[in-house]
């Protein structure tokens, strides 16, 4: 049931675990990079692996510099620093990863107030709200100078569309864009497959139309640690300190650097494969009374359970060998250490549930 090649327990192994995709545990293909990793210190910034890894993302995605970082919430929280100035606002969702779950570090690190909007069905925040939300300029408000958004949201990918919509407008009203993109490959890989084309085409796309993109490599690319911050040397410049000031500066963290790398290189395309096993699961977990199943775009299955039987179907999910999250809504990720016969097991222990 565990599809990875690391050597896990046997105790590990029987589990199924879709709790996130955060879960993952390194190949050995990645072992072996990071071992064989060139070191440096890169607080003096002459990590050649941290260098390189940074050099390749920002060519892949059109930018002119990157930044390692150890997590996405710093990731994410250096770019609204470098973005904005104590006493401004962003512009967000309400269930952005950047609003809702990353302790309020904008407002209480960086003085920076977000102005959260409700998501539309899609994942998007609707056009006419941002632009009702954007502050006149006058003392009485926060001087909105961002939009973040999110891709993918929820597991739902981003219109390429709305995207370059919702650019003009942050552009027309002198707005900077930051996109979380913690989940970046798997939206590319999602509009790869609807559209045709190469996923890291599609990436480099979806990152034109922001001035910075954070991008995870500890999710469903499968390094143990670690995102980039990609955007212009200024802007990255600015990232660099405010990193430093929140005590991100690490030394031979080319052995982490050479993790991403080589998830970069060889764990794109893969991510299709969640993506077919998570409509796989899906698929399985359809018509079962008290259950509703959301399709999903990606990597990530949502389903609504009654509140009264939510926290027993996780005990018994846990019982059965499958991790799931989740109150009174379930959430199922599927990623590279999760096969097929997981996935299958993890149908049949949820039927079992619901049978009994």
């Amino acid at each position: 049931m565990n599809a990875s090649t690391n050597t896990a327990t046997d105790a590990r192994a029987t589990v199924v675990d879709l709790r996130s995709d955060t879960v993952t545990q390194p190949s050995a293909g990645m072992r072996a990079a990071m071992a064989a990793a060139p070191l440096g210190d890169d607080v003096f910034g002459d990590d050649p692996s941290v260098n390189a890894l940074q050099a390749a993302l920002a060519e892949r995605l059109g930018f002119e510099a990157a930044l390692f970082m150890p997590t996405g919430t710093q990731s994410n929280l250096c770019a609204l620093m470098a973005h904005c100035q104590r006493g401004d606002e962003y512009i967000v969702g309400q269930f952005a990863h950047t609003y809702r779950w990353e302790g309020g570090g904008a407002a209480v690190l960086g003085s920076i107030q977000p102005q959260p909007l409700n998501h539309a069905p899609d994942g998007s925040l609707p056009l006419a709200d941002i632009e009702a939300n954007i502050k006149p300029d006058d003392a009485h408000f926060a001087r909105t100078r961002l939009l973040a958004l999110e891709n993918t949201i929820g597991g739902k990918v981003l219109p390429m569309g709305y995207l370059a919509d919702a650019s003009e407008l942050a552009r027309r009203h002198g707005l900077a864009r930051h996109l979380d993109g913690a989940r970046l490959f798997n939206a590319a890989v999602a509009v790869a497959a609807a559209e045709g084309g190469d996923p890291y085409a599609a990436a480099r796309r979806i990152c034109g139309h922001f001035d910075s993109v954070s991008v995870c490599f500890s999710k469903g690319l499968g390094a143990p640690v670690g995102s980039v911050l990609c955007g212009s040397r200024e802007l990255i410049q600015r990232a660099h300190r405010s990193r430093k000031m929140l005590g991100g500066g690490m030394r031979q963290a080319g052995v982490l650097a050479a993790a991403a790398h080589y998830a970069l290189d060889h764990q794109v395309r893969r991510l299709a494969e969640d993506h077919a096993l998570a409509s796989r699961l899906a698929e399985g977990l359809r018509g079962l009374p008290g259950l509703t199943v959301e399709a999903p775009q990606t990597n990530i299955v949502f389903c609504d359970v009654d509140r009264d039987i939510a926290a027993k179907l996780v005990a018994h999910l846990k019982a059965q060998g499958v991790l799931a999250t989740g109150l009174y809504k379930l959430r199922f990720v599927t990623h590279l250490d999760v096969d097929a016969a997981g996935v299958d097991h993890a149908i049949a222990a949820v039927r079992r549930f619901f049978n009994a």
